[in-house]
Order: structure tokens, then C-alpha cells, then sequence
């Protein structure tokens, strides 16, 4: 029998695509989604920002206490992929719109309990147990929270807009960096060394705590995924996501991880390192390493949507060409330009590394999504979450350790360049999944792999012969 890979199966859901153009969210629960990631990469870069320091509060004034504090950060991380399995499953059992209420309703209480640990001076070495066991909680909840919201707006968008929307996400998450980087500029500021390092340090915290909560309220307006409501309608929801998606769809799992590796290593490294980078290496204090940060960020915020929009103008694949192509050629140089001494060249390397991270993070908003069926799709961005941890949580600690080992500035850059080049190969095959890139009545690769209810090609893995476009089951 021959099977045209275009025509959807009549008895599987709708794809995903369709979904969204004939039932999109409302805009208030596309705004909620969007801006709900401000609190995310609050928390998260606010403990890179404030590391030097709780590295004080928590573990001392040893020459170790900063690698420590780093530490503790990665340790945290490797909660992640845990948390993303597990709110990536019941997201797929039971729906978008419970996961990530359960998330931040974790996060919320995590941040508060954070602001209120007592310091090392009040109770020794278990302070920085605590902040270790409430960091892997906070950990925890994030895994469930960035890919829950990218699957949601994805899902929920017009198609024509997927990556200008997703992108509004990821530009709020920078609004979250940018806002961690000023109350913590603010708050070093404002407080003498003593009262920074007695209770000027929760502040920052508390802010975010109430942040939380706010977000958490907002979230209560928020409707279901559409996709994800017709896949339910139609009785297709998987009974093992995880399962299903490791068996069908292993290259598309492999390109999710290469985005994310990419995406996070320029973050992580080329955006909350820097102030720790720039405090250590350059020798600026406190103030100055946070202010840099803090313009940086500003810079990627206008860069993010943009580079949305662009994906969704020229397609996702040649934007994550293009950007991958930078992130080889330039993080060394910027790196060494920061390490010179002067203010304009240390500014010019932070806000040109973090336009690179933010345009990345933009892209991959969308393309991450897009390369997984609405069947399993929180499940497997589950198994791309383990990318952010190698490439996220450990590179901070692992520039600091190896420029304190090497004594050369420019490692954190060669380590960046070193991610982008090996990804590149996988950009460059992986097809193209922004809708209306491909032929006339072709469908994309996101579209045609969501007609069945196995989330699989009507011809269950094999190539499909039709104008040569690759089916990512294969």
C-alpha cells in the first residue's frame, strides 16, 4: 500500500499547526505565559549575580569559598533534568496548564525559604547545607518550568508567529536576568560590606519570593494548550511519553540536545559567568561587574524578539547557522578584550557575548519545541533539559576552576567556541521546522509528525519519498 506522508491519518488528533491556527490562546494567557519566565531566570542568575557575595554568607572568606558557592550551583543543576522528567510527564498525562502551576507554586516557596536561611556565622557549615538542599528544590521546579512555557506558547501561537512569540518568553527570561542584575547592583550599592553580609543579601530574594507569588496568581487565568486539548479530545494522549518518544523520535532528541547544549553554554558562560569573570579576572569590584552586567542585559532584551521575528522571516535553521557561526568566531576575542582592564573594552565583550546568548535563546525557544510531536513533546525537551546541565550548571564552575588553574582569561571563550563548533554540523542537517518554508502543499517536519496518535510518520520511521524531505522519526 502506498502511503502519501503528507496526508494526516483521519483517526489520529490534529497536528499541532492546525491547532493552533483555528484555536489559538487568548492573548491574556499568551502574556501570563511569556512573562511568567521572568521569574525563572530571576532566581537563577540573581545566585550567579549574588555569588561572590553569598560565598561570604555561606562558606567564608577562604580562597575557595567562591568555587564552593559555584558549586553548589552545578550540584543544583543536575536537579533539573529530574524535575523536567517528571512535570515533562505529568504535562503530557494531564496537561500543560497544571505543570506549571505546580512549578512555580515549588519555586515560590523555595525562593522564600532561601531568603530566610540563617548564614554560617549564625549556625556554621549547615548554612551552606541548606542553601545547597534549597537550591536543588529550586532546581527541581525549573526543569519543569522553561520547556513547560516554550511548549505552551508554541502550542498556542498563530504559526506564522511561533518564533516572534516564543522568542517574547525567552526576552522576558532576560527581562528576569536584567532585573536580578539591578536589584543586586542596588543592593550592593546601598548596603556597607557588613550589613550586605547580615541581611542585605536577603533582599534580593525576598523580591523574588513576592515575584513568585504574583506569577503564580496570574498563572490561574491561563487555558489549556489547545493542541494538547485535542490531542486529550481524541483519547491520543501517550500512556508512556518518554517511552514513545525514545523509540520514534531519537534525531529529533539529538538535535533538541545539540540547541540546548549550544543555547545554554553561551548563556551560562557568555552572561552569568561575567560578573564573577570580570570580579576575579579584571579585578572590578562588585558594583562595576553587576553595572556592566546589568547594560549587557538591557542589550539582549532588544536583541531577543528580534531575532525571533527573524526566524520566523527566514526559518529557524539559517538563524541558528548564522549564530553558531559567531559563537566559534568571537567569544575568545570578546573574552580577551574583558581581561584588558579597559572599561569600554570590558563593556564591549560582555554586551557582545550576551547578544550572541540571547539571540541563541531566542531561536531555540521555538526550534526546541518544534522538533517534537505534540505527543511526548514535554517528555522528550525532558531528555534536551540534560544539555542544560552539562552545558548550564557546570560551566560557570568549570571556566572559574580552569582560569584559576591555566591563568588564562581567554579559556571561558575557547570553551564556548569549542560547544558552537561541534554543534554546528547538527544545525546545518537538521530540517527546517518554521511553518511555510517548505513547498506547497508539503508540511513541515513539525506538522507531518504529529498525525498519528503514536506521534509518529504514517510510514513509522521510514524516509518519506516525497520532494526529499526527512522525517525526523528516522
Amino acid at each position: 500500500m502506498t502511503i502519501n506522508p503528507a496526508a494526516p491519518d483521519p483517526q489520529g488528533p490534529p497536528t499541532a499547526g492546525n491547532a493552533a491556527t483555528d484555536h489559538p490562546l487568548p492573548r491574556a494567557s499568551i502574556v501570563v505565559a511569556a512573562l511568567s519566565t521572568v521569574v525563572e531566570w530571576y532566581d537563577f542568575t540573581l545566585y550567579l549575580f549574588m555569588a561572590t557575595v553569598l560565598s561570604r554568607v555561606f562558606f567564608g572568606d577562604g580562597p575557595e569559598s567562591i568555587l564552593t558557592t559555584l558549586a553548589v550551583f552545578a550540584i543544583a543543576y543536575v536537579m533539573r533534568p529530574i524535575g523536567a522528567l517528571v512535570f515533562g510527564y505529568f504535562g503530557d498525562r494531564l496537561g500543560r496548564r497544571p505543570v506549571l502551576l505546580a512549578s512555580m507554586t515549588v519555586m515560590t516557596a523555595a525562593m522564600l525559604a532561601t531568603a530566610l536561611l540563617p548564614t554560617q556565622t549564625q549556625i556554621g557549615p549547615t548554612a551552606g547545607v541548606l542553601l545547597l538542599l534549597l537550591r536543588c528544590v529550586m532546581g527541581f521546579s525549573v526543569g519543569g518550568e522553561y520547556t513547560g512555557v516554550m511548549t505552551y506558547l508554541v502550542e498556542g501561537a498563530v504559526p506564522g508567529r511561533r518564533g516572534l512569540v516564543a522568542s517574547l518568553a525567552a526576552a522576558a527570561s532576560e527581562i528576569g536576568g536584567l532585573l536580578a542584575a539591578g536589584v543586586s547592583a542596588l543592593t550592593v550599592f546601598f548596603t556597607s560590606g557588613d550589613a550586605l553580609e547580615e541581611w542585605g543579601w536577603r533582599i534580593p530574594f525576598l523580591v523574588g519570593a513576592v515575584l513568585a507569588a504574583l506569577t503564580l496568581a496570574a498563572r490561574s487565568i491561563m487555558q489549556e494548550s489547545p493542541a494538547f486539548e485535542q490531542l486529550r479530545k481524541s483519547g491520543s494522549a501517550p500512556s508512556r511519553p518518554l517511552s514513545s518518544i525514545l523509540r520514534f523520535h531519537r534525531p529529533a532528541l539529538y538535535r533538541t540536545f545539540a540547541i540546548s547544549a549550544l543555547a545554554s553554554v553561551t548563556y551560562y558562560v557568555g552572561i552569568t559567568y561575567v560578573p564573577v569573570f570580570l570580579s576575579t579576572v579584571t579585578g572590578y569590584d562588585e558594583r562595576w561587574s553587576l553595572g556592566l552586567t546589568t547594560i549587557a542585559s538591557v542589550a539582549v532584551v532588544a536583541v531577543t524578539p528580534i531575532a525571533g521575528a527573524l526566524t520566523d522571516r527566514f526559518g529557524r535553521r539559517p538563524t541558528l547557522i548564522v549564530l553558531g557561526a559567531l559563537a566559534v568566531a568571537l567569544p575568545v576575542t570578546m573574552f580577551g578584550l574583558m581581561a584588558h582592564g579597559s572599561l569600554a573594552l570590558a563593556l564591549t565583550g560582555a554586551v557582545t557575548l550576551a547578544c550572541i546568548a540571547g539571540g541563541l535563546s531566542a531561536v531555540g525557544a521555538s526550534a526546541t519545541p518544534e522538533q517534537l510531536p505534540v505527543a511526548g513533546r514535554l517528555s522528550g525537551l525532558a531528555v534536551g533539559t540534560v544539555a542544560t546541565t552539562i552545558f548550564g550548571g557546570l560551566t560557570p564552575y568549570l571556566s572559574q576552576a580552569l582560569v584559576q588553574d591555566s591563568g588564562s582569561a581567554i579559556v571561558p571563550g575557547a570553551m564556548v567556541a569549542a560547544v558552537a563548533l561541534l554543534a554546528l554540523p547538527v544545525l546545518w542537517r537538521m530540517p527546517e521546522t518554521a511553518p511555510g518554508f517548505l513547498a506547497p502543499g508539503l508540511p513541515s517536519v513539525f506538522t507531518f509528525c504529529e498525525t498519528t496518535p503514536t506521534g509518529c510518520c504514517p510510514d513509522r520511521g521510514r524516509r518519506p519519498q516525497s520532494r526529499g524531505v526527512r522525517c525526523p522519526c528516522r
